[in-house]
This record gives structure tokens, C-alpha cells and sequence, in this order.
């Protein structure tokens, strides 16, 4: 490490992050100012990267949690030599550029993943170590090893003061994850206030009775920087690592450094007298020749790292022909076989009444067997989520190969971990809970959708059939909810085939997350439809349950277990009334128009729909024309059956305000 070089590094760093909030009148400066010299000793002599192959599955990933100090994250990956041209550093928060005001996966090389919600990518770490640990007892052998590399992640204050950064925390404390550094930018400093304001506990302790490994540097000593991280790196004794960094939020702005005020952009009026004072020229966006050089050479000899680590890959390759195929077909993200996936899963019992949690419990257990990357947890909940895999064993500390994670009653950190396993890149993870808990969730919901990850939840007991637990665990509004987060699949199935075609399609979608939405109590099973009709229905989102025998005069569309009521009205209401089983409202919406008019062909305007939910969503379905049974209130305590008809939700209802139209 030179230290000179990468001291000069830091400065040019701060003025990049000067210069391009200045330009755009708008950002963060407290962490890229406070935080340079950490960033110079990660990016310029401990990350394991490859600038040239971003992707490489071996590389260290970096995840910057507090993501409002963006343009500390694009300074080192600038200077670094990944795809991030001083352009794009003059284009910070332009719109359309590589450069947005939080890091967002996708967007920009060497962004590991969307960040912006404080903790978020605490959760998203826990979840990469994760799935480091598994990929490495998957894939390394006695002969070879090909995957040994860390997360690090950077966060602040505000970070540990969210509580998804606690229930994450404790999680990999508890299992081990020793392959997990974390970097605190101790600054006592948050947004409005010194963070003596609001908090008081000693983050060491807190952290050491988490069972981690704790130290506290000097966040401007290199060589203490240096040895803390590689201490960190080589020692694999069952902890996790947190790095505690003292700095001065907003170094190098002296008006407001150390002050709420260097948080934001309060400092850019000093930007002139303060690129002076760190000795930076006139120019702006100024990168000198020295630290050019440094990061040219680091970058040749990160490659030269890379080839050598092709040579293990490829000897490891050739040794072991079978799991190469499948960490590749993993990597390249090779759409799954619907056909193959279907065909592994045996056909329901057609004369049982089976609640759809209890079917997907069989479900995943059926195609766990195909998909051996296939992994899955719960919230301290398998017993009623059902989605447990048998004869794969718990994901622990001894036992990194279990396919089965045992959150614990952290929903928020679910979801953050299940999305990081999906970063990582090679598993496919889900995780369970019961419907109402899903806003526990919502943030890591909501970044899965944003980021685009290839990843589902499962949510059970999604109902006011529920029953006598009563309004606050009688999720009436929340399956509405989570149709409202753009890129979202959601589906609720009304009967064992059709869980069948809901977790097919979830794992069939690679480009964006998918909930599903199961029920406690037993529902029928459809018999009047094939087994392949109801599997291959889902996958369209919405199909024919009941064709009408006349001409066609009314439609009925439903989903879970009130199809069930759908389909005895109909019988009741003639023949000209078509039933449409609506399992999920996003893939038919991404259905052509010609295949959704002929479903719900727009000369039938009497429509009618009944879920157990609020009525909102589906007026796009059934117009102003139409009804909606369903449930525009809290629920009741009491037998599930009792509460459904006290609700109105029942065959009574649909009948009645159908002949109303």
C-alpha cells in the first residue's frame, strides 16, 4: 500500500464529491468527505475486485448502506477503473445517467446493490455472506477453491439506528458469518442533529453481545484502516467483523464539518475556499497523473488476481464437470423448464378440501428436489407456513449447506437477506410469513421490485378467514397492497393445481420478484378444469374457470379461496355466466390484448367480482359498471367460517349483486 498515493487518492476523492454536488446543486457530502481515506484503503489495496469483470462470482462485494453518500461509492469506482467515466461523475443525479442520487443495482458496474432506505444494505450484506457461505461449501472441493471472498458494507448512524440493521445484526451474529465485515462511519453526527440527541448505547458493546468481533480505529490512519481490514479478512474464528471508524463528517468543508450541516449540501457555498484548502487545483473534477497510475497499475495487477483465479476455476472445472454446469446455468440465469417443473410435481388429491399453504408446502417439497439451488426460510413460523423442505437440513453455522434458514421473528430482515442471497446471484431464496406481517417487510418488498430480483415470499393466512385471532392479524387490506408496488407479481391460487402454477411461475419470472399468497383454511379442489388448465392458467395470470353454455351475459371474477363462491353463483345464475379465475392481476396485465379480450371481452359489461379484501383494485376489471363483494373494514373475532358469511362473503352476496345489475 502506498500510503501517499492513496492519501492524495482521498483528497481527489473529496473533490470530486464537491465538485459534482456542486454541479448539480444537490447530495450528500458528510460521508464522501468524512469517509475518504477508508474508501482509499478499500478500493485502492483490500477489495478483491476485477474493474474489467465486474460480475466476477469470486470478488468481494462492496455494498455502500448509507446510500445518500452515493458519491463517495462513484468516486472510488471512478478512480478504480470500473465503467464509471469522469462523465458520468459530472453527470451526478442527471437524469438517465449511471450516476443516480442513491446506488442502484443495475445502473452502475460495480453497484452491488440499491440502497437509500437506511439498513437496507446492512440486511442485503447479511444476505451475500449468506449465500457465500452456501455457494462455498457447494461448489469447493478438497482439491480446489474457487469461491473465498467478503462483504463488506459501509454504513452510518443512521443505519444502526434503523431496526432492520438490529434483527440483521443479531441474525449474523448468531449464525457465524464470519466472511461479513462491516465499516461504522462513527461520526456522532445524523441528518438534523448531533446524534447525542438521540442515542446513547455503546455500539461496541451492543455489537459484541451480538457475537461479533469488535474494533475501534483512527478512520484517517491508513495502516490502522489496513491491518483492521485484513485482520478481518483472515480471521475465520465464527464472528462476524464490525470495524468501528472514528471521522469527521464533512472533512474538508471546515464551516461544516462535524456539524448536522455537512450532512447535505449546506457546505457547497465554501466549495471554492475549501478545494483550495485540500491543496486540489482550480480545475474541477481534477484527477492527477500520480493517482491515475496507481489505480492503472492496481486494476492490471486485480486482473492478474482474476487470471490466476481462471486457472483454479478451470482445473476445478474440468474435475468436476457436474457442478460446473450447474454454477454456470446459475449464473448466466438460464430460464427454467415449466414443462419439467410441472412434471415434478405429483397431481393433488382431487377429492381433498387442502388449505393452498398446506399444497405449497407439498409444492416446494416436489420441486426442491429438481432445483438444488433452490433454498427457503420462515420467521419462526414453518409449523404454519408449511414451506419447510424436508431432508435438506437447516442452514447453521456447522451446517452451511441447509436449504432451510430459520429467520427468527425478523420479518424486515427477511426480506432484506432474502434479497441479498438473490445479489449474491447463484440461489434462488424465498422466505414466509403470515400475510398481515408483510409490512414488516415492505421496504426490502418494495427494493426487490426496484432492483428487479429473482426471488419470492410466501404468505400465508391472508384472510379475514383467519378467524378468531381476530382484525389484527385479518390482513383485509394487505394483498391490495402489495399489488400496488410496480413490478410485483402477486398471486393468491384457489386450489392445489393452481399453488402448483404459482410457484412455477414464481420461479419461471426472473426479472422481478413475486409474492405468494396462500390461505389457512382448506379450500375445494376445482374439478371441473384439467390439472394442466389450472397450472398453465396461473402462468397467464387469469383464465376461464367456467365457461358460459349461452351466449355469454354476465362475468364472475375471483381468486383464492372465494373462487370457490364464484363458481356456485354461477351455477345459480345461468348459462350465459362466465367464471375468470384472477390469480394474479400483473401477468395478465402483461398478457396481449387480443388473449385479455378473450377472457374479458369488452362487450360484456355486467361483471362482478368477490375477494376477501378491500374492493379498490378491482374496479379496473369489472369498470364502472360493475360490483365488487368484498371487505371494506377491519374484521371480526371468530370462527373463520362465521366471520366470511358475517362479512358477506359468500355465493349469497355474489348472487344478489349480480341480479342487481
Amino acid at each position: 500500500m502506498n500510503k501517499d498515493v492513496l492519501s492524495e487518492a482521498a483528497t481527489i476523492a473529496r473533490g470530486l464529491a464537491i465538485d459534482a454536488v456542486a454541479a448539480c446543486k444537490s447530495g450528500h457530502l458528510g460521508l464522501p468527505l468524512g469517509a475518504a481515506e477508508v474508501g482509499a484503503v478499500l478500493f485502492g489495496d483490500s477489495l478483491s475486485m476485477n474493474p474489467r469483470n465486474p460480475d466476477w462470482i469470486n470478488r468481494d462485494r462492496f455494498v455502500l448502506s448509507a446510500g445518500h453518500g452515493s458519491m463517495f461509492l462513484y468516486a472510488w469506482l471512478h478512480l478504480s477503473g470500473f465503467d464509471v467515466s469522469l462523465d458520468d461523475i459530472k453527470n451526478f443525479r442527471v437524469l438517465h445517467s449511471k450516476t443516480p442520487g442513491h446506488p442502484e443495482f443495475g445502473e452502475t458496474p460495480g453497484v452491488e446493490s440499491t440502497t437509500g432506505p437506511l439498513g437496507q444494505g446492512v440486511g442485503n450484506s447479511v444476505g451475500m455472506a449468506v449465500a457465500a457461505k452456501m455457494t462455498a461449501e457447494k461448489f469447493n472441493t478438497a482439491d480446489h477453491t474457487i469461491i473465498d471472498h467478503h462483504i463488506v458494507c459501509l454504513a452510518g448512524d443512521g443505519c444502526l439506528q434503523e431496526g432492520i440493521t438490529a434483527e440483521a445484526s443479531a441474525f449474523a451474529g448468531h449464525f457465524g458469518l464470519d466472511n461479513l465485515i462491516l465499516i461504522f462511519d462513527s461520526n456522532d453526527v445524523t441528518l438534523d442533529a448531533a446524534a447525542e440527541e438521540t442515542q446513547s448505547e455503546d455500539t461496541a458493546k451492543r455489537y459484541e453481545a451480538y457475537g461479533w468481533d469488535v474494533v475501534t480505529i483512527d478512520g484517517y490512519d491508513m495502516d490502522g484502516i489496513q491491518n483492521a481490514l485484513a485482520n478481518a479478512k483472515s480471521n475465520d474464528n465464527g464472528k462476524p467483523k464490525l470495524i468501528i471508524a472514528r471521522t469527521l463528517i464533512g472533512k474538508g468543508i471546515k464551516q461544516v464539518a462535524g456539524t448536522a450541516a455537512a450532512h447535505g449540501e449546506s457546505g457547497m457555498k465554501f466549495a471554492a475556499e475549501s478545494r483550495a484548502a485540500l491543496g486540489l487545483p482550480e480545475e474541477n473534477f481534477y484527477v492527477s497523473e500520480n493517482v491515475k497510475s496507481y489505480f492503472a497499475e492496481r486494476k492490471q495487477n486485480l486482473a492478474q488476481k482474476y487470471n490466476d483465479w481462471l486457472d483454479t476455476y478451470h482445473a476445478w472445472k474440468s474435475a468436476n464437470p457436474e457442478l460446473a454446469g450447474l454454477l454456470e446455468s446459475a449464473q448466466n440465469d438460464e430460464p427454467v423448464d415449466v414443462d419439467a417443473l410441472f412434471a415434478a410435481i405429483p397431481e393433488a388429491d382431487s377429492e381433498q378440501s387442502v388449505a393452498t399453504r398446506v399444497a405449497g408446502g407439498n409444492v416446494i417439497n416436489a420441486l426442491a428436489k429438481k432445483l438444488p439451488l433452490l433454498l427457503t426460510g420462515s420467521a419462526d413460523l414453518f409449523g404454519s407456513t408449511k414451506n419447510y423442505i424436508n431432508g435438506v437440513g437447516d442452514f447453521t453455522r456447522d451446517n452451511p449447506s441447509g436449504r432451510n434458514i430459520r429467520f427468527g421473528i425478523r420479518e424486515h430482515a427477511m426480506g432484506a437477506i432474502v434479497n441479498g442471497i438473490a445479489y449474491h446471484g447463484i440461489f434462488t431464496a424465498s422466505g414466509a410469513t403470515f400475510t398481515i406481517f408483510a409490512d414488516y417487510m415492505r421496504p426490502a418488498l418494495r427494493l426487490a421490485a426496484l432492483s428487479k430480483l429473482h426471488n419470492f415470499q410466501i404468505f400465508t393466512h391472508d384472510s379475514v378467514a383467519v378467524g378468531q385471532d381476530g382484525p389484527t392479524h385479518q390482513p383485509v387490506e394487505v394483498v391490495s397492497a402489495l399489488r400496488l408496488i410496480p413490478g410485483m407479481d402477486v398471486i393468491r391460487p384457489a386450489d392445489p393445481e393452481e399453488t402448483a402454477g404459482a410457484f412455477v411461475a414464481a420461479l419461471e419470472r426472473q426479472d422481478g420478484p413475486t409474492s405468494l399468497v396462500l390461505s389457512r383454511q382448506g379450500v375445494p379442489t376445482l374439478n371441473n378444469l384439467s390439472v394442466e388448465d389450472r397450472r398453465k392458467g396461473v402462468l397467464k395470470g387469469g383464465y376461464i374457470a367456467r365457461k358460459e353454455i349461452g351466449d355469454l351475459a354476465m362475468i364472475i371474477l375471483s381468486n383464492g379461496s372465494e373462487l370457490q363462491h364464484a363458481l356456485d353463483a354461477a351455477e345459480e345464475l345461468g348459462v350465459g355466466t362466465r367464471v375468470v379465475s384472477m390469480p394474479c392481476f400483473e401477468r395478465f396485465d402483461r398478457q396481449s390484448d387480443e388473449y385479455r379480450e378473450t377472457i374479458l371481452p369488452s362487450s360484456c359489461r355486467k361483471r362482478v367480482a368477490i375477494e376477501a379484501g378491500v374492493n379498490h383494485v378491482w374496479f379496473k376489471y369489472v369498470g364502472l359498471d360493475g360490483k365488487v363483494v368484498g371487505i371494506d373494514r377491519f374484521g371480526l373475532s371468530a370462527e373463520g367460517g362465521l366471520v366470511l358469511r358475517e362479512l358477506g362473503i359468500t355465493k349469497e352476496s355474489v348472487i344478489a349483486a349480480a341480479q342487481s345489475l
